[in-house]
């Protein structure tokens, strides 16, 4: 594990942590969900006139499900893997708490680009002990929109997001587009079975899917324990240890 790495840029991929096999099982199971249960996402905001031509805008899709591990027994294993929970255990631990996880499909030729952006806004926590980690049923590459990260960038903290249109409607956090640009960003394509783990404050994005694939990733979020939740996603639901023990606070009730 390259944690000094890790430390100094925000990011790191992990490659061949799930086995090919196993991923067969996963792509099989999550594409059975993107059928079943999945619903389109449309990312709003004023980020989508710099990034979309007008013409484009309203033809881009995302495919989009949270909590794989309830629809899935695949995936339920997935988050508590043996070697994605000892990388987690290196950069976090000893103890580390699951989060969520959360399915990111670009759709063929369509699949919507992302913009610049932290995931603070979408789950803040009280501090930084908090890896969001990809991982990838697709290879991944310029042409279908492989993460893209800004080295370094966590190390400022939470940014201000816009989020809102100019109309006053809200929308999603997004960063300004004229200082924040994909083009000054890291490419970190993976291939298939590979994460790249990133620090919640980590500001990163992606380009279109511009091929005849669909570009597959499930994000799955982790924590110290002791990183308290302040809103958003998931907000007071207790996450499974996937390494170590969870150390108790004074007067602190069981959880329930």
């Amino acid at each position: 594990m390259q944690v000094d790495f890790y430390r100094e840029n925000g990011y790191l991929r992990v490659p061949a942590v799930f086995s090919p096999e196993e991923m067969d099982e996963l792509a099989e199971d999550l594409d059975r969900l993107i059928q079943d249960w999945s619903f389109e996402a449309a990312w709003t905001g004023p980020w989508r006139d710099a990034y979309l031509d007008p013409g484009l805008a309203g033809t881009i899709k995302l495919s989009a499900l949270h909590d794989l591990q309830l629809y899935s027994a695949a995936w339920a294993r997935a988050i508590v893997h043996p070697r994605l929970a000892a990388a987690l255990g290196t950069l976090l631990g000893p103890a580390v708490e699951f989060h969520h996880t959360t399915m990111h499909v670009k759709p063929p030729e369509r699949g919507a680009p992302f913009p610049m952006h932290q995931d603070y806004p979408f789950y803040p926590h009280a501090d930084d002990r908090y890896v969001d980690v990809l991982l990838h049923l697709d290879d991944t590459s310029h042409d279908n929109g492989e993460i893209r990260l800004l080295a370094g960038s966590y190390k400022g903290g939470p940014l201000e997001h816009i989020v809102q249109d100019s109309d006053g409607h809200p929308c999603h956090p997004h960063l300004p587009t004229d200082q924040y640009r994909l083009e000054d960003t890291v490419a970190v394509p993976a291939r298939r079975g590979d994460v790249v783990c990133f620090n919640i404050n980590t500001i990163h994005g992606s380009y279109m899917n511009r091929t005849d694939r669909p570009r597959r990733l499930v994000r799955m979020g982790y924590r110290h324990p002791d990183n308290r939740q302040l809103d958003g996603q998931s907000l007071g639901r207790p996450g499974m240890l996937v390494s170590g023990v969870r150390r108790r606070r004074k007067d602190e009730p069981p959880l329930s």
